[in-house]
């Protein structure tokens, strides 16, 4: 396999799906992994210069280690893992749902960490690896909805730096990369995205395109590892008393 591989959770649909198509026509071999969309996935591995399907439910961080250790074990030049696939459910500040509490924190925290570190450990690259955490402005603008799943992203972001920290290896670089405002959420209509998509300091949408764009530049590794980039226009700036879903409502 003469191109060089990468990994993308949640890949799918939506955000990853514009992930792996910008990966796949850059000239990468893209791994897509898939929760239950799998008859998305094939059909975008299909359309992909190369490409090939991975499933496994993130909320068994042990499976989700296997599925690395078996990539590492074939993939002969695997550069980088993409941990984009998070679960997004409303609880709040008044009343934390465990339920929701326990997965958010293995599918948006523990289990992305214990694949980052598997890939670390285990994948051969011919350059320098590279991990992508995908974050959310909301660790720098937090709000009170949503609070399981902020919780685990704040926890998520920590992991950013100490994981560049502890790197032997001076080519490896390890990233957040943290969306605003980008697609229409949870349970929201498209005229209420377009109200809640311009709620950042340039009052325009902000495209999965332009997360995409970022990505393939870090790919490239010409920032320090431990670096997060904000793709928001801004929102992360600003001070939002709650998620800008429910403030495109009022």
């Amino acid at each position: 396999m003469a191109r060089p591989a990468v990994l993308i959770t949640g890949a799918a649909k939506r955000i990853g799906a514009v992930l792996a198509r910008t990966f796949g026509l850059a000239g990468w071999h893209v791994v897509i992994h898939a929760g239950h969309s799998l008859e998305s996935a094939n059909a975008l591995a299909a359309a992909l210069p190369s490409a090939e399907v991975v499933a496994c439910n993130l909320v068994d961080g042990s499976v989700a280690v296997d599925m690395i250790e078996d990539l590492a074990e074939r993939l002969p030049d695997w550069r980088m893992l993409i941990n984009s696939a998070a679960v997004f459910k409303p609880d709040s500040a008044q009343a934390l749902n465990p339920a929701i509490f326990a997965e958010a924190m293995r599918v948006n925290a523990e289990t992305p960490t214990r694949m980052a570190q598997a890939f670390l450990t285990e994948a051969k690259a011919r350059g320098g690896k590279r991990v992508i955490q995908f974050l959310d402005m909301k660790i720098a603008n937090p709000n009170p909805d949503f609070f399981s799943y902020t919780m685990a992203k704040h926890a998520f972001a920590s992991t950013v730096k100490m994981l560049a920290m502890a790197q032997a290896d001076p080519a490896a670089r390890i990233y957040g990369l943290a969306p605003g405002a980008m697609l229409p959420s949870h349970d929201q209509h498209d005229d209420e995205h377009e109200l809640s998509g311009r709620m950042n300091l340039l009052r325009r949408l902000t495209g999965a395109q332009e997360l995409a764009d970022a990505a393939l530049f870090m790919s490239e590794g010409w920032l320090g590892s431990g670096e997060t980039i904000f793709v928001d226009s801004g929102q992360h700036l600003l001070a939002q008393p709650r998620d800008v879903l429910y403030l495109a409502r009022e």
